[in-house]
């Protein structure tokens, strides 16, 4: 296993602990599944600070395989195509459970992920990762991605970037149809 949709986020909304924390989660969850040795690193773009961070730029080169063995891209490249394998069925926890979808209750496919399109770090001054991933407040928000690849907003196919969140505190995530879950990949 090299990727993982968390089962569980930490449940404080958006504040994750900045990139660092939200590392610390993927790690934890993979081991507490068995897997061992490797280095976690969330799917999360920054755009504060002093200089932004790219969600594709954190998590290695590939490839990329579930729990269940299914490789869900081959590059930083395929991920962001439209031939990657993201998808319900393949966008699973780190023990190989389906995350609720669109249409099961609760709804918890609005995925963290503060990135455009190609996993890059927004650049129009706005926020979009609650406050780099330090914010539960219903101020701001976060952009997040459909891992069932279906619902509403701008772009609702879209794993990494369907639209914002209505704010960043734990009940504003899940009044969009998120729970604070975002993806892992092994970087190594």
């Amino acid at each position: 296993m090299s990727f993982f949709l968390t089962s569980v986020g930490p449940g404080d909304g958006a504040r994750l602990g900045g990139l660092e924390g939200a590392d610390a989660h993927c790690t934890k969850l993979a081991e507490a599944a068995g897997s061992s040795g490797k280095t976690w690193r969330a799917y999360l773009s920054t755009s504060g600070g002093y200089e932004a961070v790219n969600a594709r730029d954190r998590i290695g080169d590939g490839p990329w395989f579930n729990a269940n063995g299914v490789q869900v891209a081959a590059d930083v490249d395929d991920l962001h195509s439209d031939d990657n394998k993201l998808s319900k069925e393949n966008s699973i926890s780190e023990s190989g459970e389906e995350i609720n979808g669109r249409g099961d209750d609760p709804n918890r496919h609005d995925i963290l992920t503060g990135s455009d399109l190609m996993g890059m770090a927004f650049t129009d001054g706005e926020d979009h990762s609650c406050a780099d991933w330090t914010s539960n407040s219903s101020e701001g928000s976060a952009q997040v991605g459909h891992h069932d690849r279906t619902g509403g907003g701008a772009n609702p196919t879209s794993w990494n970037n369907a639209h914002a969140s209505r704010g960043c505190g734990q009940a504003d995530l899940q009044g969009t149809g998120g729970d604070g879950l975002f993806y892992c990949f092994a970087a190594d």
